[in-house]
């Protein structure tokens, strides 16, 4: 049987120009681009799932000190997704394969098969599982941190996509206490009563420091920091010597101010023997295969649940979506479903 024909477009979001403040829908264009048959070694990949995640706005910053490159106002945007090969003219893929790569924000992605991964169905309950930040969260916590049995963890930024699951994952290693910092007495609930964190506190309520120190009375041993600011001055001053800090966020710098920039008291580092070590998220096929098999084997003992947003409506909706995560809306990781 003949596969079903393609259309002769696949929508995509272009950015239109870079926001100097908020992101609003005025910095997002929805275009269309011809859509063909592969070339020689080229697949064609509908778009089924992606993820959208707060480093696209560094993204959209001309200026970022990311390591990664940056948006380009007229050109499609690209991010984190996974797809179905419906074409393909590369013996590496055949149809019908499940596919992660990077050109997300469009409906079909089109290019060498080099550049599409192939995940295996079985592993997980269902395809959007695999864009799961569980690689970060493990990379920071276990081969960063080092986290050890019976420790303490602070992961602030919790109920973000990375925060959720490091959490869980802190429990999983062993963990004495776990503590989230987050936005609402909503997330909070999240965090302690579906994701087994021990306390949470909403940022908002006071002095962070005395927070801290009210939930970890017997200090805090490792740091998975993704917001930075204030949050990352408290734990400095809760932290027990020798303790970890796993640098994976700067979310309270993402907006201005110096929140990207705290503070750092230098002989409470130095007299408490506390280390600061920052990680980026370019993981290797190696890490992601292995998260992904624990992954698996974790969901189907039901030690672990993938806490996630799904959002409707394709393509269109991807600005709309985005906006939402800026204004920390959403608990989770941020699917959308494209297809």
């Amino acid at each position: 049987m003949s596969p079903d024909p393609l259309p002769e477009t696949s929508r995509e979001i272009r950015l239109a120009s870079y926001p100097q403040d908020e992101v609003t829908l005025d910095h997002f264009t929805l275009a269309t681009s011809p859509l063909a048959e592969p070339g020689e070694g080229e697949v064609v990949v509908r778009n089924d799932w992606m993820t959208l995640g707060s480093v696209a706005r560094d993204q959209m910053n001309p200026d970022t000190k990311l390591p990664i490159p940056v948006f380009q106002p007229g050109v499609a945007m690209w991010g984190r997704t996974v797809g179905t090969v419906v074409r393909s003219n590369s013996p590496l893929l055949a149809v019908g394969d499940l596919v992660e790569h990077f050109s997300g924000w469009r409906d079909y992605a089109v290019g060498d098969a080099h550049g599409f991964f192939r995940r295996d169905r079985s592993l997980l309950p269902g395809p959007e599982y695999f864009l799961s930040q569980g690689p970060t969260a493990w990379h920071g916590l276990v081969e960063t941190a080092g986290l050890a049995e019976g420790e303490t963890v602070f992961v602030s930024g919790a109920t973000n996509g990375v925060g959720a699951l490091a959490g869980q994952l802190a429990r999983l290693q062993g963990a004495k206490r776990v503590i989230g910092s987050t936005g609402s007495k909503e997330k909070i609930d999240f965090l302690v009563g579906e994701l087994g964190f021990d306390a949470a506190f909403d940022y908002h309520d006071g002095p962070v420091v005395d927070r801290l120190a009210e939930l970890a009375p017997d200090g805090i041993d490792v740091v998975f920091d993704n917001v930075g600011g204030e949050q990352f001055e408290a734990a400095v001053q809760v932290a027990n010597r020798g303790a970890r800090f796993a640098l994976c966020g700067a979310l309270a710098g993402q907006h201005g101010g110096d929140g990207g920039s705290p503070r750092l008291p230098l002989m409470t580092a130095i007299s408490r023997d506390l280390s600061f070590r920052g990680f980026a998220t370019l993981h290797t096929p190696d890490q992601i295969d292995g998260w992904n098999a624990r992954f698996g084997a974790w969901l189907g003992e039901g030690r672990i649940v993938f806490p996630h947003t799904v959002v409707e409506g394709g393509v269109p909706a991807l600005p709309e979506a985005f906006i939402a995560l800026q204004q920390r809306r959403y608990s989770g990781t941020v699917l959308v479903r494209l297809s």
